[in-house]
């Protein structure tokens, strides 16, 4: 019985695209792992935090997204050879400055946005409510942590766009 009513063609490349998702996933939680495992300095108590917060919410997802595959009726990728084979997140030293691994994280979170859209796209062909909404709420909890690391970044006299305000009556 296909309880999904979509078929396996459709199926397959949301499959794919959420095995890519998954290996992105597992690698940037070993990164930030590491990251808060080796982060040193004054920004210690804040970033150890973050980053504990951040592969928390990063290891939940992994099991979302593997159980999302079962749902739809494969086997998830878990091989951690495969998943350094096919991840766009790539391994880097534990070994930078604090502002090093934020940006390093920033430039994570730029791909694992890019994959959860082409995710997106790939379900909405196939019809798959259930994969759309899931990457949809990821989506704004990724954007949300990155605007939080992407302020951190910035220097106190920086300011936000304001145009839109300027313009409003």
């Amino acid at each position: 019985m296909n309880y999904l009513n979509i078929s396996d063609n459709e199926l397959e490349p949301v499959v794919g695209e959420l095995n890519l998702l998954l290996a992105d996933y597992s690698i940037y939680y070993q990164k930030l792992r590491s990251f808060h495992w080796n982060i040193l300095g004054k920004n210690f108590f804040d970033l150890h935090k973050k980053f504990e917060e951040l592969y928390t919410d990063a290891r939940t997802k992994i099991d979302e997204i593997a159980e999302r595959v079962l749902t739809l009726r494969y086997h998830p990728v878990s091989n951690y050879s495969k998943y350094l084979e096919i991840s766009s997140i790539k391994e880097v030293s534990p070994f930078i400055t604090d502002t090093e691994m934020v940006s390093e994280i920033l430039g994570d979170h730029q791909k694992i946005l890019k994959q959860m859209k082409t995710t997106i796209a790939n379900a909405e062909k196939a019809g798959d409510e259930g994969t759309i909404d899931m990457m949809g709420s990821y989506i704004a909890n990724l954007e949300k942590s990155s605007w939080m690391l992407d302020v951190w970044r910035k220097n106190t006299e920086d300011q936000l766009k304001i145009r839109s305000i300027e313009n409003v009556s």
